[in-house]
């Protein structure tokens, strides 16, 4: 069987490496990714799967299914295909997207022995957009008994923790007034926001290692002789744990509060919740390395200080059992988020990553489907777990 999986990835290796590259210069930013939800679902179709589109209410959203010989067990395989904006495909989603429809191939060709359902999902907007928490949300997960994908990154590894985080948007209103015949006639609302940068930076002082605090001014005034009496911003926090980054969170709204009451400025604030920590499944996980290993893809040592983001595969993870590994597709200090990146995710390299990727995500989705110790001893660990974090 294991065999048999290869090599229908194996054959389909040109359409798979046109498909990402295809995807990477059609980039689509969260939520518009229509001509890749569209190529992914084409592709699997003529493979004989079943396809359900605009899943849990998301016009880009799929759902696609070859069937064995019972419903259960099932376990999904997850696509990510939204670009970066302006930047495009600077994550490798184009890799990923292509990885979870190259394992689905590979799981169609051994239809007939599977005792289980084989799902690939399509997870839109990941950056940032929450596609998987949407769906989680719509029950598209629901019946699902172990959920994977694969990330493309500088080092190989069977996973990695994530970041749980938050999203805030602040708005501060002053009062205009010319900004040299009557500046004391004004409130600056910049200045309010400007102040708030400053304390965060003082706050970093005092945080874990593990947190993260970012932003953008989203709006600064119209013009300089004009004394702003609107400032907008957008800020991420982020920690290791849910707990620790919504206290953060309070402490970065509290450096707000504290830059209005000092230039008289009105605060207006929201907070949405971003994604959960990935909760790890080291018996997956070791299972997707041994495959991996064997495809000539050894694991490297972990990093003395890992490097995070977030992600909403995170969410799933707290769902049900689940691994998210990660794939080098270049040198070990590749940078993600960067044209570089971008340029690594259409290269040859990247392109073989993609298809061992591909292939030890199908042969542990096997694993999972043939082998119910294995199954019951990943449900054991995942129950054995900590609970949901906030």
């Amino acid at each position: 069987m294991r065999d048999r999986i290869v090599a229908a990835i194996d054959a389909a290796r040109t359409e798979l490496v046109e498909l990402a590259r295809r995807v990477h210069a059609n980039p689509e930013i969260g939520f518009q990714e229509r001509q890749a939800a569209t190529w992914l679902t084409e592709t699997l179709e003529r493979h004989g799967f079943a396809v359900e589109r605009g899943v849990a209410g998301l016009e880009t959203a799929f759902r696609a299914e070859v069937r064995g010989a019972r419903d259960r067990p099932a376990v999904a395989v997850l696509a990510e295909y939204d670009a970066l904006p302006e930047i495009g495909h600077a994550c490798g989603h184009n890799l990923i997207c292509t990885a979870a429809v190259g394992a689905g191939l590979g799981l169609a060709a051994v239809r007939d022995a599977l005792p289980g359902r084989a799902v690939v999902l399509g997870t839109p907007a990941e950056e940032g957009g929450g596609g998987k928490v949407i769906m989680l949300q719509g029950g598209a997960f629901d019946g699902i008994d172990a959920a994977m994908m694969f990330h493309p990154a500088g080092y190989t590894m069977a996973g990695r923790p994530s970041l749980a985080s938050y999203r805030l948007q602040v708005k501060f209103t002053g009062k205009a007034a010319h900004a040299a015949a009557a500046p004391d006639e004004g409130i600056n609302a910049l200045d309010a926001l400007i102040q708030t940068f400053v304390a965060i930076g003082l706050l970093r002082q005092q945080v874990r290692d593990d947190a993260r605090i970012h932003g953008i001014v989203t709006y600064g005034g119209a013009a300089p002789n004009i004394i702003p009496d609107r400032a907008e911003a957008v800020f991420t926090v982020r920690a290791a744990d849910g707990a620790y980054a919504l206290e953060v969170l309070h402490r970065v709204v509290h450096c707000a509060q504290g830059a209005a009451q000092a230039t008289g400025a009105t605060l207006e604030h929201v907070v949405r919740k971003g994604y959960d920590a990935i909760k790890p499944n080291r018996t997956m996980a070791d299972r997707f390395a041994r495959h991996l290993e064997r495809l000539g893809y050894p694991p490297d040592a972990p990093p003395d200080r890992p490097r995070m983001g977030s992600t909403d595969m995170g969410d799933v993870s707290q769902a049900i059992p689940s691994i998210h590994p990660y794939v080098a597709i270049g040198p070990k200090d590749l940078p993600g988020h960067t044209v570089a990146f971008r340029e690594a995710a259409l290269s040859e390299r990247g392109m073989g990553a993609m298809l061992a990727a591909a292939k030890a995500l199908a042969l542990t989705a096997y694993d999972l489907l043939a082998d119910p110790e294995l199954l019951a001893a990943v449900r054991r660990e995942f129950e054995g777990e900590s609970a949901r974090v906030a």
